[in-house]
């Protein structure tokens, strides 16, 4: 069998690195409907859940050796598959500890109808996340949770940040992701006749003391200022985690991940 020979990017004035680099920035993703996802595990699991690879760029310094043959798992033709010296790599790596790889795929956005419903789905809702860290270890708890969906609305951040990428550990692409307004979520978990639990901290019950078997939106606003009013008259539970030291919340990723693995605990009963 013959070894593919893969153009060498040796430059950084070069335009294919030129245009990576554009992709590093939310302005250029929007323009260009791509990202970037870095590492092997994150780029197979992208390809799984559906998202469309453009190109490649790889080092096989940096890249082990029995993970050089996975180019193939990609089925790309070779000329979109690009070798980067080494020196270059480095500087366009995102992560300080690079896996030697990373490709660029399509964005693609779900809408809320696009969610498919189980029996007795269970949803993660977000508002206003504004971390990237944060909403990439949600997205790792919703897929850890098997949950059917977390909904972002009126979000600060863009999704298809490198950061979240990252921090997802690619569950960015395995759990359905779907942004939208405040508005058209709570119309939404209505008409479908979801149970709206909403995190706060004024007139709420335990967590631990309500019933999530059924249908279930477990909701989270901003750790500085919390759930809009909207969500707070809308609800229909208010609940909160005990807080016994000194201070009256913890990280949303942490309360998330506490509340969701209660629903899942009661389900599993």
């Amino acid at each position: 069998m013959i070894k593919p020979q893969y153009e060498i990017l040796s430059s950084i004035q070069n335009p294919k690195i030129k245009f990576v680099s554009e992709l590093l920035n939310s302005k250029g993703r929007k323009k260009h409907g791509l990202f970037i996802a870095e590492g092997l595990r994150e780029m197979q699991i992208a390809f799984k859940s559906g998202y469309t690879p453009i190109q490649i760029f790889f080092n096989n310094e940096f890249l082990a050796k029995k993970d050089l043959h996975s180019l193939s798992f990609f089925n790309l033709p070779h000329y979109n598959i690009f070798e980067v010296d080494k020196k270059l790599f480095s500087k366009i790596a995102y992560r300080e500890d690079t896996e030697g790889i990373f490709g660029l795929f399509k964005i693609k956005h779900l809408k809320l109808d696009d969610l498919k419903l189980s029996d007795k789905p269970l949803f993660i809702v977000l508002e206003s996340v504004e971390k990237p860290g944060n909403l990439g270890a949600i997205l790792r708890t919703a897929d850890a949770a098997n949950v059917d969906g977390v909904i972002v609305c009126d979000p600060i951040i863009d999704l298809f940040n490198p950061n979240v990428v990252r921090s997802s550990i690619g569950c960015l692409f395995s759990v359905p992701v779907v942004l939208c307004s405040t508005t058209d979520a709570i119309n939404w978990l209505k008409e479908n006749k979801i149970t709206i639990f909403a995190a706060a901290l004024q007139n709420a019950d335990l967590y631990h003391l309500n019933d999530y078997k059924e249908a279930t939106a477990l909701v989270f606003g901003t750790e500085a200022d919390g759930l809009s009013k909207e969500w707070i008259i809308k609800a229909d539970k208010i609940i909160k985690i005990p807080m016994l030291g000194r201070i009256d919340s913890l990280n949303v990723s942490n309360a998330v991940a506490i509340m969701t693995f209660e629903a899942v605990r009661q389900r599993s009963l």
